[in-house]
């Protein structure tokens, strides 16, 4: 199995930036794609953005030139850099990872980490 630990939450202004970091541990060896999701109060939970093992990422449209995800596959652990933040952007942000092991798939998530943008 994997576990996924989140931090770099926090308050902001907007405007303002804030990076995420999900370190893995456990079954990391087998880790495909690694990705960043969020819920809003009352929504239902959103990608933001992927990255494949390969390095190619994938961002909902609302935060394109916006937030840059990243991994460092040495550390097994994936980023998120927000930039220009916007009051909407205010949700628990929650990381997940694939996993592909003995011909199965697997998928984790982290407890999630909240970000609050204050206008």
């Amino acid at each position: 199995q994997v576990q996924l630990v989140e931090s770099g939450g926090g308050v902001v202004q907007a405007g303002g930036s804030l990076r995420l970091s999900c370190a893995a541990s456990g079954r990391t060896f087998s880790i495909n794609a690694m990705g960043w999701h969020r819920q809003a109060p009352g929504k239902q939970r959103d990608l933001v953005a992927s990255i494949s093992s390969g390095g190619t990422a994938n961002y909902a449209d609302s935060v394109k030139g916006r937030f840059s995800i990243s991994r460092d596959n040495a550390k097994n652990t994936v980023y998120l850099q927000m930039n220009s933040l916007k009051s909407e952007d205010t949700a628990v942000y929650y990381c997940n990872v694939y996993e592909s092991f003995l011909g199965s798939r697997y998928e984790y998530w982290g407890q999630g980490t909240q970000v609050t943008v204050s206008s």
